[in-house]
């Protein structure tokens, strides 16, 4: 294996080649930015959390700035490949969100409120509609859903790469199999990026390591209130479901699932695991 050699210097190193650390290294050289270092601990790029996520895309928030950042997001993501060069597998299958507790759906009659506010047409299902929208699911309990036909899936594996190969194109330094293990402070600015690979002066560090920010965090002296939570997700074996089948998520259960083949995927986390 050819080793890794890492440039001594650079304006911005960015840690986490996921693909908020991919979207950035593009984002940051579309904008005239140079000098850009992307560091990937695992042997290829998206293998954290971005790699095993379900897909999801979403207009569909609770809060003002995320709706925001998601109708940027989801117009990146509706013409990636035209700017990219790279399919990533764009499926606008509808969110519809399965409501069963009544401080849910108050909560939630406040965010579709400030959706249709900032543009975004979320649609309000009554028990009785999502139960019809979802016969094949037994929803007894549901007392309200939320559906936007625009969120869907993506291919997160397409979205890294297609990141990935305009960021090089753009001039950016990415590699892979590399550890940052420390960061240097000196009055009170990053002076210096640590590796397995030896060390880079530099002037900005970006922190995208995902669950693992908060390593990354404490390094430079800056505590983050970040936890990993392991998530469980299954696929089963082929179902008879209708081809428009959404992603529904079970509010109260923090319960998921959509189709994934012929059959469905499925998944939730226990934050007291």
């Amino acid at each position: 294996m050819k080793p890794i050699e890492l440039p001594q210097t650079a304006d911005f190193v960015i840690v986490g080649g996921g693909v908020m650390g991919a979207s950035t290294a593009y984002h940051l050289a579309l904008a005239g930015a140079q000098n850009i270092l992307l560091l990937e601990k695992e042997s290829f790029f998206g293998l954290g959390a971005t790699g095993r996520c379900a897909g999801g895309v979403r207009y569909q928030f609770g809060t003002e700035v995320n709706v925001r950042l998601s109708i940027a997001s989801m117009g990146m993501i509706e013409r990636f490949e035209e700017e990219t060069g790279q399919a990533c597998d764009y499926r606008p299958c509808g969110y519809l969100f399965v409501l069963t507790q009544p401080d849910d759906v108050a909560t939630f009659t406040r965010n579709v409120a400030m959706q249709r506010k900032l543009g975004v047409p979320t649609q309000w299902l009554s028990g009785d509609e999502v139960r019809q929208r979802l016969p094949m699911m037994h929803f007894p309990d549901a007392l309200a859903g939320t559906i936007n036909e625009k969120d869907g899936l993506a291919d997160p594996n397409g979205i890294v790469m297609g990141y990935i190969k305009r960021a090089r194109e753009l001039g950016v330094t990415a590699v892979t199999d590399t550890t940052v293990h420390d960061i240097t402070v000196a009055g009170g600015r990053v002076t210096a990026v640590h590796t397995n690979h030896g060390t880079i002066a530099c002037e900005h560090v970006i922190n995208a390591a995902g669950p693992w920010a908060g390593q990354i965090g404490s390094m430079a002296g800056v505590t983050l209130p970040i936890t990993p939570i392991r998530r469980q997700m299954i696929t089963t074996t082929p179902l008879d479901l209708p081809k428009d089948f959404p992603f529904v998520i079970d509010f109260a259960q923090s319960l998921y699932f959509h189709l994934e083949g012929e059959g469905l995927l499925t998944g939730m986390s226990n934050p007291n695991e």
